[in-house]
């Protein structure tokens, strides 16, 4: 009974959620709180924070001393009285020598109790894969290609991050759609392993591309001199290709052969590559690329994932492109030419069904070993054999638990799944049908699903694990394994050399994506879409170029070494003819992104100035100073806003100009409370002010009134740092923030361990954090000096 329960998986259910509480995080007796701070509290902020209206909520005269529970009130307190902000400059003066015992005093208490917290618990509590984790260790293990990560409920982000254990909550329908996952896995690889090979090519004249019936008013193209002809057009699914639907689910790969009519006179017309079913009952289309046509004919290659019924719609995707107006949403024989409208011609099209990874032998050797396999009658194909079964099925459920736990198994860890795989043979079912049984009771196990980790100082194995989760968000491969085997990876020489191999691999480009995918808010990046009346430049090829901007950007940043200060200013970006043009930017020709060198006039430079970080930062059609603010305040700048006092409303983006949202922040910075707050969040807010919602320059505000624009008031960018130093524009913003290099490789370096530990930075973390920085100042704080840094370091290596 209890293995046919397992294997329902209801026992992984009762397992997972007993791992759960046997390491959540226990509370520790509450310390004394030490005498200084008591006796500074009562003498100077007790007025304040005391009662049912304490400022900001904080009730100092019930506040507990259990650190294990209410750590971040009293951080905060020491953060505030060591930069000055409490006690406020209208109370009593506190004295310096008062204040220096209250700094060691308490520093010392919370930083001694955090520890001793740690040494029983660790800092991070059960961290459990990641959706992109789990489809990534799903398609290694397995050989697959199959996205995964789509299936699973969405995940919420502490601090930033899906991955801070903290944050990863577990339900019974999140488990019943890991199962899900699970078995979609599973019944891939066995299906791909079981059969022969599915690849396939097709080719496609113009005349197949195009409508079946010229005469026919539709969304497909239309032939004009032996091509496929689509026009510039806002109308939805023009340019659909029915002749690519897919019949099954899968990567194909398409080679088209196109040109360009009536191209502009100084560039060629951008073309978008999207998928879905293309119908009014599913409206969405999935990216897969953009390309440029000219007036000769080229030839482009891309390929996208298809579920059953979907096609590609391949378009002018240009929206400063003149737009064809056609009548009852489709489009007849001819309607174009007249207009004078730009278009792509297609001359023919390649559809192959393609795999991305190993071969369907590779998968069953991953699956079966060196087993032989025979053709069966049964239409289903192959079936493997086995003249022992069940020592066969035990080797194979070691091997596999090896790969998929990340670490040698005891036997008698493994002993509940070799029962459960044989039990079902002797109930008669097919080799592959038991063993498939017991690779999915593995991974439904937790010690697959969640990463093992003991207090304390992590062993070679978790080291492995931390360190690939952390640069590719996949399993440890054969080489860190064997390298955990040798109990090497405390070595801070071979964990470098590793980092260099791992950054240098294909996969590696994993990393700057996959981590400012998160950190910078780039996953936001299709929240909005600016207002088409204010900003009709902007569209979808644009989007794209700016992530592929900040990609590129951020890669070389990481590739040469460069210092953290790029992230605010630098003389150089990357972008294509399309994105470019944008910009307002005349010298770069081509689809290609190519490194640019800038001038003053471009009003760029920086991640900070890129797109899409204008984008993810506003709201479609305004920005806010104080949303800028808080972005760059706790993105860039480690700097971390509370939320705002509940008694106190939210000032709503102000699109009428500077000068009626500088009134609005004037009121709320009167208030004590807030001011605390915004003489940090200002100063980058409208340091940006000269960036509209859709990432361009301006100088003067866009106003609508019924439809029609107009310039409203002069973009003021000025203010003054948090210590009193005036800016007048961005430019001096960026000189005083480059000055202080130091905090901008702080804030790095905590992102990193956030991301790659599972924990949020506290207090206790702090020294070890400097020691990063101080290390990574021989380089100039290199970015790619931190990655080291950050991975040899006492955090990354601990529970």
């Amino acid at each position: 009974m209890q293995l046919h329960l397992f294997n329902r998986g209801v026992n992984f259910s009762c397992m997972v959620f007993l791992s759960l509480t046997m390491t959540a995080t226990v509370a520790l007796p509450a310390t004394e709180v030490p005498t200084i701070v008591k006796q500074m509290i009562q003498n100077s902020c007790v007025d304040c924070h005391a009662g049912n209206e304490a400022e900001a909520g904080l009730d100092l005269t019930t506040l507990p001393a259990d650190l294990s529970t209410h750590s971040e009130e009293w951080v905060r307190i020491y953060d505030r009285v060591a930069t000055g902000e409490m006690p406020p400059k209208n109370s009593a003066v506190l004295l310096p020598e008062i204040k220096k015992q209250f700094m060691q005093d308490a520093g010392e208490w919370i930083r001694t109790s955090q520890q001793k917290q740690f040494r029983t618990t660790g800092r991070v509590a059960s961290r459990r894969l990641t959706n992109l984790q789990l489809e990534r260790s799903l398609q290694d293990l397995l050989n697959v290609d199959i996205p995964l990560a789509e299936r699973m409920p969405e995940e919420q982000r502490t601090d930033g991050f899906t991955t801070v254990a903290n944050g990863q909550p577990m339900s019974h329908f999140h488990l019943e759609q890991h199962l899900n996952v699970v078995d979609a896995a599973l019944e891939e690889a066995f299906r791909r392993a079981l059969s022969n090979e599915d690849e396939w090519e097709k080719e496609f004249t113009a005349q197949e591309v195009a409508r079946r019936n010229p005469n026919q008013r539709t969304r497909e193209p239309e032939m004009l001199d032996e091509l496929a002809v689509t026009w510039s057009s806002k109308l939805i699914f023009y340019g659909r290709l029915p002749v690519t639907t897919a019949n099954q689910p899968g990567w194909y790969r398409f080679t088209v052969r196109a040109k360009a009519l009536n191209s502009p006179q100084d560039y060629g017309v951008w073309c978008t590559v999207r998928t879905g079913r293309c119908t009014s009952s599913s409206p969405l289309l999935g990216w897969v690329d953009a390309f440029e046509v000219t007036d000769e004919m080229q030839e482009f290659t891309f390929q996208a994932w298809l579920e059953p019924e979907e096609m590609l719609e391949i378009r002018p995707g240009d929206d400063t492109l003149k737009m064809g107006r056609f009548e009852g949403g489709q489009v007849g024989a001819g309607e174009g030419t007249p207009q004078n409208l730009s278009g792509v011609a297609i001359e023919s099209l390649k559809m192959s069904r393609v795999h991305l990874g190993p071969d369907n032998k590779a998968i069953y050797k991953q699956l079966f070993g060196d087993l032989p396999v025979k053709w069966s009658k049964d239409p289903k194909g192959m079936f493997v054999t086995a003249d022992s079964p069940k020592e066969d099925a035990a080797q194979l459920i070691e091997a596999f638990a090896n790969k998929a736990f990340r670490k040698p198994v005891k036997k008698e860890e493994l002993a509940l799944y070799i029962d459960l795989v044989h039990q079902q043979l002797d109930d008669g079912k097919h080799f592959q049908t038991a063993l498939r049984a017991g690779y999915r009771a593995l991974l439904c196990s937790p010690r697959f699903l969640y990463l093992q980790e003991a207090p304390g100082t992590l062993d070679d194995y978790a080291v492995a694990s931390r360190l690939s989760y952390f640069l590719w968000n996949s399993p440890p491969d054969d080489e860190l394994l064997k390298l955990a085997a040798a109990g090497k990876l405390h070595d801070s020489k071979v964990l470098s050399s590793q980092v260099t191999r791992m950054l240098n691999l294909e996969r590696g480009q994993h990393f700057v994506r996959d981590f400012a995918y998160q950190w910078l808010d780039l996953n936001l990046i299709d929240f909005t879409e600016p207002d088409r009346k204010l900003y009709p430049d902007f569209d979808i090829v644009v989007q794209q170029s700016m992530l592929a901007e900040t990609h590129q950007y951020l890669q070389t940043m990481l590739d040469e070494n460069l210092s953290v200060s790029h992230l605010i200013d630098s003389d150089f970006t990357y972008l294509n003819e399309r994105l470019a043009r944008y910009y307002s930017i005349d010298r770069v020709k081509g689809t290609e992104l190519q490194k640019v060198s800038l001038h003053p006039e471009d009003h760029r430079g920086g991640l900070l100035t890129q797109g899409a970080i204008m984008k993810v930062t506003a709201n479609g059609s305004a920005t806010s100073p104080i949303i800028r603010g808080v972005w760059v305040s706790e993105r860039l700048l480690g700097c971390d806003i509370p939320p705002p006092p509940k008694n106190v409303p939210a000032i709503e983006p102000d699109i009428r100009g500077a000068k009626s949202i500088r009134e609005q922040i004037a009121l709320h910075k009167s208030n004590d409370s807030c001011a605390v707050c915004h003489i940090k969040i200002d100063p980058p807010g409208f340091a940006l002010e000269n960036y509209d919602p859709s990432g361009r320059w301006r100088d003067k505000y866009i106003q609508s009134n019924q439809g029609k624009k107009s310039k409203g008031a002069v973009v003021d960018a000025s203010l003054e740092m948090p210590n009193g130093k005036p800016f007048k524009d961005l430019d001096e913003f960026k000189q005083i923030v480059v000055s202080d290099q130091a905090t901008l490789a702080r804030n790095v370096a905590e992102k990193m361990l956030t991301y790659g530990t599972g924990a949020s930075i506290t207090f206790a973390d702090r020294d070890a954090v400097e020691q990063i920085v101080k290390n990574s100042s021989k380089s100039g704080y290199g970015f790619q000096t931190l990655v080291y840094e950050v991975v040899v370091s006492p955090i990354f290596l601990t529970k």
